[in-house]
């Protein structure tokens, strides 16, 4: 069983007073770490999901009273699928205060739908963890460096969600199994949605644009949708965990892209199946952005589970001068070209040099991955 990176942390706080809750897309592991963590929980344990029509119907509305007769002597009370369920937040903040002996640990594969219903209720009294696909640096500790490193066509193209790691040979028919049912089942239930088959056209051309400037217009153009539908896609696509945005660095100079952004798939294998191009490493065109997405969505799961807070953008100017990727923590800033082809060059604008005194630069290729990841 692989180890997560995150089961020390949580296991370190079982036996305080605030919930767990843990976010992250369906099929990323949630309940296969709670299940290696449960012979840590305080026993016995009370399983529940918020797929179930009468946990939801018991949790959207209880009492004190009505919980403490259904959970017994129940130390631990997991809620799977946690943002299914009306009013989730009141509930557990009442088992939090009336209920001091149950320990709370909720699931849920939407930031969006779960956080509506917590943050407010949950203020002070919740521990938040994200989960996503098995990470560079969660499969080095499984089976070494150098055999990661060897493998990282293959990640390339499938990706790392623990289904297709542990199905080898089978990657592409679970891959678009697993995209045509979350992708869209989910989506589609939380907002309604009335136009799914310009939802799947934004997916896929979302993929096609990997590591390049992303316009709403543009977008909107292609699949038929205006600008403000276009937004609020993306939006509840980020919630899903499906993608994530990184905007453009922008202080200095009249010349900066202002208000630009890039969009990121959390997973190769998802961007891969949406656009359904499977082809080895070695033969795609699209290398580059292949390898680009690979390394910032590593390092967005690197530092989540590392607890590293830093902004992060892009650099661009009107004139076409480009910087991949850039991190600022506490008043450092640090710039990174990616390049697939580790003998390629790359030069750090002398524009953005002059303009941010101090920043270090670095260019990240396979031969240096693990040190950027791990």
């Amino acid at each position: 069983m692989i180890s997560r990176a995150i089961s020390s942390s949580i296991e370190k706080h079982l036996k305080d007073e605030k919930a767990i809750i843990l976010l992250g897309p369906r099929q990323v592991g949630k309940s296969t770490l709670l299940q290696q963590l449960s012979s840590k929980f305080a026993q016995p344990v009370m399983w529940w999901n918020g797929d179930d029509t009468d946990i939801r119907t018991i949790l959207s509305n209880t009492t004190s009273t009505l919980l403490r007769s259904l959970l017994g002597k129940s130390k631990t009370l997991i809620i799977d699928e946690a943002q299914r369920i009306d009013n989730i937040g009141i509930s557990i903040k009442l088992i939090i205060d009336q209920l001091k002996d149950v320990k709370v640990i909720a699931t849920g594969s939407s930031a969006f739908e779960l956080a509506n219903h917590i943050n407010e209720p949950l203020t002070g009294r919740k521990w938040e963890y994200n989960l996503f696909p098995f990470s560079f640096g969660e499969m080095v500790e499984e089976h070494g460096l150098l055999t990661e490193k060897r493998l990282l066509n293959q990640r390339l193209v499938y990706g790392y969600y623990p289904e297709i790691v542990n199905n080898p040979g089978e990657e592409e028919i679970r891959l678009k199994q697993l995209s045509d049912s979350y992708l869209y089942k989910d989506l589609l239930t939380w907002e309604k949605i009335q136009k799914p088959d310009k939802m799947e056209k934004l997916v896929q051309a979302l993929a096609f644009q990997v590591g390049n400037e992303v316009s709403y217009n543009e977008l909107g153009q292609l699949t038929g949708l205006d600008n403000q539908t276009t937004e609020k896609y993306i939006d509840l696509l980020e919630k899903a965990f499906i993608v994530f945005r990184l905007g453009s660095l922008s202080r200095n100079l009249r010349n900066e892209l202002k208000k630009s952004r890039k969009i990121y798939f959390y997973d190769n294998g998802i961007r891969n199946a949406v656009i359904n191009q499977f082809s080895p490493a070695m033969l795609r065109q699209d290398i580059g952005a292949l390898w680009e997405n690979f390394v910032i969505s590593e390092r967005v799961k690197f530092l989540a589970y590392n607890k590293i807070n830093c902004n992060q953008y892009f650099w661009r100017t009107h004139a076409q001068q480009e910087i991949d990727y850039i991190e600022e923590r506490n008043g450092l800033m640090n710039a990174y070209e990616i390049k697939w082809n580790s003998k390629a060059k790359a030069r750090f604008p002398k524009t953005f040099l002059d303009a941010y005194d101090g920043v270090e630069t670095k260019v990240i290729t396979p031969d240096n991955i693990s040190e950027f990841l791990l």
